[in-house]
C-alpha cells in the first residue's frame, strides 16, 4: 500500500526524506532542511585574542541565526585503507630487510591506532523552513529563497571565526553524506546507486492501489 507515493513500513518511510533538490532536503512531514558541513579550527591553538574573537562571532551568529537549528558531529572511524595500501606498495618494492619490517611495523601501529584511538569527526549545523500557508501548503520558492539567505548568513559569520562552511548545493554530497550515516559499515564498500552483484532476497512490488 503507498501513502504520498511511499510504501508502508518501507526504509524510505523510516528514513524521512522525501527528496533532494538544490542542495534542499524535502522531509515526509512536509518540512525543508538545509545541511551545511563546517571545517573546524583547533581552538586550544589559536592565541588569547583570536579565541576571544571565535567566542565573540559566533555568539553574534547564534543571537542571529534561526530558533530551529541543530549542530549535529558524526564521529566515525578513520579511514586508513588508502595509507596501508601505500605501505604495503612500498613494502613489496623494498629491498632492505630492515627497512621493510619498519613498513610492517608501522602498518601494524596504524591499524591497532585506528581500531582504539584514531576516529575522524565532521561537524555539521542544520536548520529547517517550516511556515505553511493557511491552506496548509509550503510554497517550494520560498522555502529555497529562506534556506539560501540562511545558508548565506551563516557562512558569512562562521568565517569570521575562522571556520570554513561547506555550502552543500551539491545533491551528490548529500546523498552521499545520509546514505554513509545510515549504512555506516555497507558505505565503505558500495556507494549509492551502485549495487552491481549485490543480490535482494525479497523484491516488494506495488499490488494495491489506494
Amino acid at each position: 500500500m503507498k501513502k504520498n507515493n511511499i510504501y508502508e513500513n518501507s526504509t524510505q518511510e523510516w528514513i524521512g526524506i522525501t527528496d533532494i533538490k538544490n542542495g534542499i532536503v524535502e522531509l515526509n512531514d512536509g518540512r525543508f532542511i538545509k545541511v551545511l558541513e563546517i571545517l573546524p579550527v583547533n581552538f586550544y591553538l589559536k592565541s588569547e585574542v583570536e579565541q576571544e574573537n571565535i567566542i565573540f562571532y559566533f555568539a553574534a551568529y547564534l543571537k542571529v541565526a534561526p530558533d530551529n537549528i541543530q549542530i549535529r558531529v558524526v564521529t566515525q572511524r578513520a579511514d586508513i585503507d588508502d595509507y596501508l595500501e601505500r605501505l604495503e606498495n612500498c613494502a613489496e618494492n623494498e629491498r632492505n630487510e630492515l627497512c621493510k619490517k619498519m613498513i610492517f611495523d608501522e602498518m601494524n601501529f596504524v591499524k591497532g591506532l585506528s581500531d582504539n584511538t584514531a576516529v575522524k569527526k565532521r561537524f555539521f549545523i542544520v536548520f529547517e523552513y517550516a511556515h505553511k500557508s493557511f491552506d496548509g501548503q509550503v510554497s517550494v520558492g520560498e522555502a529555497i529563497k529562506y534556506l539560501s539567505d540562511e545558508a548565506y548568513k551563516a557562512e558569512r559569520y562562521l568565517s569570521q571565526c575562522g571556520l570554513e562552511v561547506i555550502n552543500t548545493d551539491d545533491d551528490g554530497f548529500l546523498i552521499n553524506l545520509f546514505y554513509g550515516i545510515i549504512n555506516k559499515h555497507t558505505s565503505k564498500f558500495v556507494k549509492p546507486g551502485n549495487f552491481d552483484g549485490v543480490i535482494f532476497d525479497e523484491v516488494i512490488t506495488d499490488t494495491e492501489e489506494m
